[in-house]
């Protein structure tokens, strides 16, 4: 009688070793809190990512770059943090969500000045002047919006435009304002409008600001600090540069 029952323990035993391997070979997971601007390139870079490592699950979160800063500030787990401007990431490092020692620049963009397809384009921001709904991101929290700012206010348009100004919590809102017809310009930057080639249309390049170069760090909010080291690992890898590089990024 001890037989069957010896056998029944070991068939148990073993099936508790096979579901705890199971659940080991999932268990490993990773957080990335990137601005709203890499949406596309880093969901691209997650499934990548993920194929170059069997097992670990990568959550995004996407969102405009203070706001991201906000939820780590608050304690909320990430492993990697990616912005969209230096004045977050040194807000971050000051904070001490960030590790210091991991941060690393790895792309440019360019602000643009976008209208719905087929509208007319201005030839400057002075005739910005004309049009009754200006998208833009807030300047308080999203660096879109403090790129536009510092644009507008060196050609002494900043006051004169506020009033039409349609404050968007991110650059992706901004972009759909436009995208929908529901604003008659905004301001986004170049990888946005890319994107959205089928609905808006570059009308000018904006200038008088400081470089859109993004840095990303390892976040210190997080329980897998390792794989947020290779995932920054990954992004400054050319085939992290290609990635970049085809949602319209330069190298910085």
């Amino acid at each position: 009688m001890k037989k069957p029952v010896e056998k029944i323990c070991r068939v148990v035993a073993g099936t508790v070793l096979a579901a705890s391997v199971a659940v080991n070979a999932v268990a490993a997971e990773m957080t990335v809190s990137a601005a709203a601007s890499l949406t596309d390139a880093f969901g691209e870079m997650k499934t990548l990512f993920e194929k170059a490592h069997p097992g670990l699950v990568v959550n995004t979160n996407f969102a405009a770059s203070n706001p991201l800063l906000k939820q780590l500030e608050e304690g909320a787990p990430a492993d990697i943090f990616a912005s969209a401007d230096q004045q977050t990431m040194d807000k971050a490092v000051a904070a001490k969500v960030v590790d210091p020692a991991t941060r690393r620049n790895f792309a440019l963009n360019d602000l643009v000045l976008i209208v719905p397809k087929g509208a007319q384009k201005p030839a400057s921001l002075e005739d910005l002047k004309g049009m009754q709904r200006i998208a833009i991101g807030n300047p308080d929290s999203v660096p879109a919006g403090r790129y536009t700012r510092d644009a507008l206010t060196a050609v002494g348009l900043w006051e004169a435009l506020l009033p039409e100004c349609v404050l968007a919590a991110s650059v992706r809102q901004a972009l759909a304002y436009v995208a929908r017809g529901e604003a008659d310009a905004g301001f986004v930057y170049r990888t946005d409008a890319q994107q959205m080639g089928n609905k808006v249309e570059i009308a000018l390049v904006v200038g008088d600001h400081e470089p859109v170069l993004y840095p990303i760090a390892v976040a210190t909010t997080g329980a897998n600090p390792k794989a947020g080291q290779e995932f920054i690992d990954f992004v400054l890898s050319p085939e992290g540069q290609q990635v970049l590089a085809r949602y319209g990024f330069s190298k910085p």
